[in-house]
């Protein structure tokens, strides 16, 4: 087990009430929020997407990334379908930690795309661990997925975890002239699909 189940309450948003379970990391502590949304069946494919923790994008509304678009899209996209859940992990910057990703930016700033300032940091390009989210949806029932994602890394980890990815759902939105460049290097060198 890498996170143990701690409490769940209901969470209104603007789109609808969701249900909020935390979770935290046994061995670092880590705490990551799965949102429910509607009746999860066991035997069907569930919306869900994975979303790593963006503080710039989510909650300051940056425009550098398409973070905080795609966390409200897929918000959205869930209780527009009736169901299905996400995954709000704790993983600042691609697992590099806020006052690494600021850094980052730093050397975004002088020229440098976003996969060589974490390399010029002494990073790899993503760091982000996805172990957690096995125990995370086997907690909430999922078996099958419709992930909201394009990360193909997403895909291969919930697949190495047991879940069956049914579908892959596109999530391009927020693109702008402060992100198109990071959006060019995600897609270039890190795989990421259209």
């Amino acid at each position: 087990m890498t996170v143990r189940f701690v409490a769940s309450s209901k969470l209104p948003t603007q789109w609808g009430t969701f249900t909020m379970h935390g979770f935290e990391d046994v061995e670092s502590g880590k705490e990551h929020v799965a949102l429910s949304y509607g009746d999860i069946d066991p035997e069907q494919p569930v919306l869900m997407r994975i979303h790593s923790e963006c503080l710039t994008g989510d909650a300051l509304f940056s425009l550098r990334c398409d973070c905080g678009f795609q966390l409200e899209a897929a918000l959205k996209q869930i209780v527009e379908a009736g169901s299905g859940t996400l995954l709000y992990l704790r993983q600042e910057g691609r697992g590099i930690g806020l006052l690494n990703k600021i850094r980052a930016y730093h050397l975004q700033d002088g020229g440098a795309d976003t996969v060589e300032a974490n390399e010029q940091l002494g990073f790899a390009s993503d760091q982000r661990n996805y172990a957690m989210c096995k125990d995370m949806l086997t907690h909430l029932g999922v078996k099958q997925a419709k992930l909201l994602t394009n990360n193909p890394r997403k895909v291969a980890a919930l697949e190495s975890y047991g879940v069956q990815v049914v579908a892959r759902v596109p999530l391009h939105v927020g693109e702008n002239r402060h992100n198109a460049a990071y959006l060019k290097t995600k897609e270039g060198k890190l795989g990421h699909m259209k």
